[in-house]
C-alpha cells in the first residue's frame, strides 16, 4: 500500500518541452499507416471517424514530410450503412488478397448505431487503390443478428494469406456482455462465419478494442482491453500468435500490461512496433494499480523492449491531453507511428476544442532503449 501511495503522488512529470500539437480534423478515433508498396511508398496516411453537415464522414489525410504536416486527400462517406458511424480502422494490405494487390488501403467502421431499437449494425469495408485519394465500397464483413452492437474492427493478414477482421461483439448477451470475434476472407469480398477469439465469464466481463501487429519473425501481437475483470478496470492485455490465425483458448485472458510499479492504461489502448523492436503503447487514462489517475495522465506512453514480456516503462507523449477522462473523445484510442527512421514517434489524439471533439497531431523524440 505504501508503494501505491508513493506512485500516486509522484506520477510522472510532463516533458520539459512538450511538442506543439497541430489540428487535424473534427472527429475522434484516428488511425494512421505508413504505405509500404506502390508509387506512394513511404507516405503517411491518416483517417478520422468524423462528421460534418452531411453526416458521418471519414476524412483521409496524407503526410509527405514524416508527420510534420498533413493535407486532406479524400474521404469515405457511406450512403447505405444506416445512421451513425463509429470506430473506423485503416490498413494497408501487405500482400495480395484475391484481386486486391499489395498496397491496397482498406477502411472499415461500425455503421447503423443510430438506427433505433430495431437496428442491425454492420461492419462495412472500403478500398482505395491510389493511396487514399479515391474509395469504393468493397463488402460487408459482418452484420448483427439482433439490436446489440458490433464495434472496433481491426484488419490483419495472417501467415497463410487470409485477411481477417477482428471486432468486439455484444450480440452474444446475456451469456457474455461482449466478446472478441473474427471473420476471415480470401478476397475481401466474401467473409466466413464468425469465430470466437476471446470470451470470458462471468456475464459482465467485456473484452474489446482488438489491435494486431506483426512482429519480427512472423509472429503476431494481439492486444485488447478487458473491462470488469479482476481488480483492474478496462486494462490492456495481450497474446502472441504464431501465425495470426490462431490465438489459443478463448477463455484464457492472456497477459496484462503494466509497469514495474503496477501503473497501467485504462481504456482504448493502441500499440505500434518500432524499427528497433520496441513496442510503444498509448491509452486514454494513466492510473496506478488502484485506478487513481497519475499526474502524467494524458501525457505518457508506455514502452517495452521484449515484445510485450515483462514490465513496461514510461516515455513522454507528443500530444498532451492532460484533462483526459472516461469519455469517447479525449485521448480515446489515440494512435502512434514511428517516423524519422524510428528516432521520433508521431501521435494523433483527440481532445475537446470548445466542446467539439477534434483530432490533433504532433511528433516527439523516442529515447534509447531502457538499460537492462
Amino acid at each position: 500500500m505504501l508503494v501505491l501511495v508513493a506512485v500516486t503522488l509522484a506520477g510522472i512529470a510532463p516533458p520539459a518541452q512538450a511538442a506543439t500539437r497541430e489540428r487535424l480534423a473534427v472527429g475522434s478515433y484516428p488511425r494512421v499507416v505508413r504505405l509500404s508498396h506502390g508509387p506512394y511508398q513511404g507516405r503517411i496516411v491518416a483517417a478520422v471517424s468524423g462528421w460534418d453537415g452531411g453526416g458521418p464522414v471519414a476524412p483521409v489525410f496524407e503526410s509527405t514530410d514524416e508527420g510534420r504536416s498533413f493535407r486532406r486527400i479524400g474521404e469515405i462517406r457511406d450512403s447505405g450503412g444506416g445512421r451513425g458511424e463509429c470506430c473506423g480502422t485503416l490498413y494497408e494490405l501487405p500482400r495480395q488478397v484475391g484481386r486486391l494487390r499489395a498496397g491496397t488501403l482498406l477502411w472499415a467502421a461500425s455503421y447503423g448505431q443510430d438506427d433505433g431499437p430495431e437496428r442491425r449494425m454492420s461492419l462495412r469495408v472500403w478500398a482505395s487503390r491510389d493511396g487514399g485519394r479515391h474509395w469504393s465500397f468493397l463488402s460487408e464483413a459482418a452484420r448483427s443478428h439482433n439490436h446489440d452492437g458490433i464495434w472496433e474492427p481491426e484488419f490483419t493478414v495472417d501467415a497463410g494469406g487470409t485477411l481477417w477482421m477482428h471486432y468486439a461483439d455484444e450480440t452474444e448477451a446475456p451469456r457474455y456482455s461482449q466478446v472478441l470475434n473474427r471473420v476471415g476472407s480470401t478476397d475481401g469480398l466474401t467473409w466466413g462465419t464468425k469465430q470466437t477469439t476471446l470470451a470470458i465469464g462471468p456475464t459482465r466481463v467485456r473484452p474489446g478494442m482488438p489491435i494486431v501487429r506483426e512482429l519480427p519473425g512472423g509472429r503476431y501481437y494481439f492486444a485488447y482491453e478487458i473491462c470488469n475483470y479482476g481488480k483492474l478496470y478496462c486494462n490492456p492485455y495481450y497474446k502472441i500468435s504464431a501465425d495470426g490465425a490462431n490465438f489459443g483458448d478463448p477463455a484464457d485472458p492472456g497477459t496484462p500490461v503494466q509497469t514495474a510499479e503496477g501503473n497501467y492504461f485504462q481504456h482504448a489502448h493502441t500499440v505500434t512496433l518500432f524499427p528497433d523492436g520496441r513496442l510503444l503503447m498509448v491509452g486514454q487514462l494513466y492510473t496506478d494499480a488502484g485506478g487513481h489517475r497519475l499526474t502524467g495522465n494524458g501525457q505518457v506512453l508506455l514502452a517495452n523492449d521484449a515484445l510485450g514480456a515483462g514490465a513496461w516503462y514510461e516515455l513522454p507523449a507528443p500530444v498532451a491531453v492532460p484533462d483526459a477522462f472516461n469519455d469517447f473523445c479525449p485521448n480515446y484510442s489515440s494512435v502512434l507511428l514511428p517516423v524519422d527512421g524510428g528516432r521520433n514517434v508521431l501521435e494523433i489524439a483527440a481532445d475537446y476544442d470548445n466542446g467539439v471533439c477534434t483530432t490533433y497531431f504532433a511528433k516527439g523524440p523516442v529515447s534509447p532503449r531502457k538499460p537492462s
